[in-house]
């Protein structure tokens, strides 16, 4: 399934949708949309080989965890289409990046509008942090770091099978401050799984702040080489550069893909917080009436009612 729009387009969708989302709600993993918008417009839109999607455009309710009398659970992995030999498999790591990926999920029509609604609910499946249940997740994610781990031992799985289609991964930065990343990043690279690509968002922030102030990594790059896997270094908002690395040889080694952002990359208003970004709600109706105005005004968009 490929989108009409270009994945420019689709990009400022996502940080509009976000950004309305935000205001209406007095509060958002806003930064996040600025900082990964063009990776996932671009994995959705052009770069992941997935079907059309198999599940319910409006998100079903949460119909519980899996369990002998729950034989019909599913993982919201459907909405990435049906698993398949041929098919890629995407991973979505960083949970906290869950309302990015259903304004995703909808720019590119695979979900509805109206599931938004849902956000946070009570007994919802669109969860505010992303599930294994939750629209475009196919594992819980809650603890960073085990995405990578468990889309290893996915290409693995399918090396051996002998399937054509990639495993790939959406990160977030502050995963590799994890141990276990490395730990899977060794065991991809002693197993030669050229089928396993990983890009990551690297905005050099976190939830305590800048990253550099609470567990600098150093240089990552340098460190993902070292293991003897592919290590590309990007500008994570220029999509031809995206398409570029993606077309890198690799053979035999996993391929990971560095996309430096910006945390308000589209929403310049933001710098006024940074570091503290990862979060953004308002203290006060004034600053919320004002950075209404103020992005809205960088989006394109007229101020948001509500």
């Amino acid at each position: 399934m490929k989108n009409k729009l270009n994945s420019e387009d689709i990009a400022l969708g996502i940080r509009r949708r976000v950004f309305e989302h935000c205001i209406k709600n007095n509060g958002a993993y806003l930064s996040q949309a600025c900082s990964s918008a063009e990776q996932l417009a671009w994995l959705y839109n052009e770069a992941l080989n997935i079907g059309d999607s198999i599940m319910p455009s409006i998100p079903e309710s949460f119909s519980g965890v899996p369990h002998i009398n729950n034989k019909n659970y599913k993982t919201g992995a459907g909405y990435n289409g049906p698993i398949s030999s041929e098919y890629d498999r995407f991973i979505f790591a960083p949970a906290h990046y869950a309302l990015v990926a259903y304004a995703t999920l909808i720019e590119v029509g695979r979900m509805a509008p109206e599931g938004l609604s849902m956000f946070n609910q009570d007994g919802s499946s669109v969860e505010i942090i992303g599930a294994e249940h939750s629209p475009g997740m196919e594992m819980h994610n809650g603890t960073l770091g085990i995405g990578l781990s468990t889309a290893a031992g996915i290409a693995y799985g399918r090396k051996l099978n002998k399937d054509s289609g990639d495993t790939c991964v959406f990160m977030s930065d502050g995963e590799l401050q994890e141990g276990q990343i490395w730990e899977a990043l060794q065991v991809s690279v002693y197993y030669k799984l050229d089928n396993l690509w990983a890009i990551v968002d690297v905005n050099e922030q976190q939830v305590d702040g800048a990253m550099s102030d609470v567990l600098d990594i150093g240089n990552i790059q340098k460190k993902i080489n070292s293991f003897g896997a592919k290590c590309i270094e990007i500008d994570g908002h220029d999509i031809e550069a995206m398409r570029q690395a993606k077309n890198e040889k690799h053979k035999d080694q996993p391929l990971i893909i560095l996309a430096r952002t910006s945390p308000y990359k589209g929403m310049e208003y933001l710098k006024k917080r940074f570091p503290r970004l990862h979060y953004v709600r308002f203290k006060s109706e004034e600053e919320r009436s004002k950075m209404n105005l103020e992005i809205s005004k960088e989006l394109g968009i007229d101020p948001i009612e509500y």
